[in-house]
């Protein structure tokens, strides 16, 4: 991408907590990915647990060549380069998150399991997501849900939320009237196939049920970055991030705490 689509990426990024940037993907390579995702997906146990979330096989790259090639593939990488997330490195893995047919919808949460950390209040992101979708995807067939800004911004709904995941919500009812409600400022992603869906771990997203008799596949691989200022910010820092004790200890969390406030720290 040309500078100035790289700038606009990232400000998308920084703003709203995702952004999509597309055909990263070869058709080869996309064919490839989904051969290998029904594969792992007719022949590794779905548990029953993560219903929500989708088929939730775990895939190491030391043991999956064609999952290593995804990891390692030199557009993606190129295209973090250019945004400025160069210094984003992967955790190892990546999660099969396929919604078989007529699967239920992903309720609503947030990833970031650092909120007693001051770097919650980052206007930059420490851990993303990078999500490729092998099919496109519409709302009938389970399409991405995000709430733009609340990586940044608290707003009602997280203080109404399930805690994520094993810490609570993957044992919820699939009519649960909050966690898997329409919100006002929700945006429905629409993406092609072989398109990068990066996400910021903080913001609040979900996804729609599968309505169609045809599996969509998403492979979800988690990237972090180190505790430093990147190298493209040149605005004012929060202060709570520059009095940051990097030699402290802080405790993990799943609840948005101090560092989150109704409006978006300068």
């Amino acid at each position: 991408m040309n500078p100035e689509v790289a700038r606009e990426t990232r400000e998308k990024m920084l703003q709203d907590g995702y952004c999509v940037i597309p055909d990263i993907l070869s058709q080869d390579f996309l064919r490839e990915l989904r051969q290998e995702s029904n594969r792992l997906n007719d022949t590794m146990e779905h548990h029953p647990d993560t219903k929500y979330q989708g088929t939730h096989l775990g895939i190491r790259y030391e043991d999956n060549e064609v999952m290593c090639r995804l990891a390692e593939w030199e557009p993606a990488r190129q295209a973090l380069e250019e945004i400025g997330f160069g210094d984003f490195v992967h955790a190892g893995s990546l999660i099969i998150l396929t919604k078989e047919p007529f699967a239920p919808a992903l309720y609503w949460h947030q990833d970031w399991m650092r909120w007693e950390d001051p770097l919650s209040c980052s206007p930059w992101p420490q851990t993303i997501f990078l999500s490729y979708y092998l099919e496109d995807t519409a709302i009938e067939n389970g399409c991405f849900k995000v709430i733009p800004g609340t990586h940044l911004k608290r707003i009602p709904l997280h203080d109404q939320l399930v805690t994520a995941h094993e810490q609570g919500a993957r044992f919820i009812e699939e009519d649960h009237p909050i966690m898997f409600s329409d919100h006002p400022d929700q945006v429905d992603l629409l993406t092609k196939a072989g398109a990068l869906v990066l996400g910021d771990a903080r913001v609040l997203h979900a996804a729609r049920k599968n309505q169609t008799a045809e599996r969509r596949n998403l492979l979800l691989l988690w990237h972090s970055r180190p505790e430093t200022i990147p190298d493209y910010w040149d605005r004012e820092i929060p202060p709570a991030v520059a009095e940051r004790d990097p030699e402290a200890t802080y405790s993990g969390s799943r609840i948005p705490g101090q560092y989150l406030q109704p409006k978006i720290i300068d």
